[in-house]
């Protein structure tokens, strides 16, 4: 059952034996569509707490939702070889904790790397797809964007403090974010960082930059555009930050060309990738959710 936060804690067994976690908030609403919720590459389910509050406490259609960590995120067990960190697997590991939970069908917020195991997703089991929230995802990937996300995971002198790091997580993003509010960056330190006895992490395997830090960003970057267009008869919301440097306004431009069902929302004032607790994002993604299941179960 939730506790006094709004969750309960769900741990299972990924196929490989690994030990992940998802968080479930609604446990009980059972009369819609289920919501599920992927993080960005480096990030955890504390993403979402605020949205799946939110959906799960949505006046008439209130939904149970599951925010995933990703192995070697948050609560979920590192895992010993780097090379399992790959949408493949991540996505294999989303759809055995669904089975465990029963859940066959959905609706899916993916943020960046989210995104990316949407479309994976697509491919391996496409029933499961009721509806689909891109957070500053497509199908195309700006090497420019990769090469900044890559510049301000890279290894540094770790914060010792809640204020040194909300005040690092300005440094880096203020210009990308000029709308935030102290209270949105303290929300974000607060779900990217865990307390050790050596001060506070960032909650992720650091094995994970490695990921990044062995691309080639000077060769163009494979397009998911064959597996976008298979999602052409599902729902799609794309949320893009009107300052990001990951999905650019060209890239979303040809994905509403190309899917006949897609509405997009540009968020000013935010980069990649907007928070989706801010705003009238919250309501905007309730309502596409009920339009969505409206139309498919009129």
């Amino acid at each position: 059952m939730a506790g006094d936060e709004g969750f309960s804690d769900f741990f299972y067994a990924a196929p490989d034996g690994l030990k992940l976690h998802a968080r479930i908030y609604g446990e009980t609403n059972a009369q819609h569509w289920p919501v599920v919720c992927l993080p960005g590459l480096t990030r955890n389910a504390r993403d979402f707490h605020e949205l799946a509050l939110h959906l799960s406490r949505n006046g008439r259609t209130p939904r149970k939702v599951i925010a995933f960590d990703y192995r070697g995120r948050g609560q979920s067990d590192h895992d010993p070889d780097v090379s399992h960190y790959n949408v493949g697997t991540e996505a294999g590991d989303i759809l055995a904790g669904l089975a465990m939970l029963a859940i066959h069908q959905a609706a899916f917020v993916g943020t960046s790397r989210g995104g990316l195991i949407i479309h994976v997703l697509g491919a391996m089991q496409p029933a499961i797809l009721k509806a689909i929230v891109l957070n500053d995802i497509g199908p195309v990937i700006e090497a420019d964007g990769l090469a900044h996300i890559r510049s301000y995971l890279d290894p540094a002198p770790k914060p010792k403090t809640f204020l040194e790091a909300r005040d690092a997580q300005q440094r880096i993003h203020g210009a990308d974010f000029p709308t935030l509010t102290e209270a949105d960056w303290s929300r974000m330190v607060s779900a990217l960082y865990r307390k050790t006895d050596a001060g506070l992490l960032p909650d992720f395997d650091q094995k994970l930059i490695s990921t990044l830090a062995n691309m080639d960003l000077s060769k163009p970057l494979p397009d998911l555009w064959p597996q976008f267009d298979a999602l052409a008869a599902i729902p799609l919301l794309a949320i893009r930050g009107a300052n990001s440097k990951l999905l650019s306004t060209a890239t979303l431009e040809q994905m509403q060309a190309r899917h006949g069902r897609m509405h997009a929302i540009t968020v000013e004032g935010q980069g990649h990738a907007p928070f989706l607790e801010t705003g009238n994002l919250p309501a905007a993604i309730a309502g596409f959710l009920d339009r969505s299941e409206r139309e498919t179960n009129p």
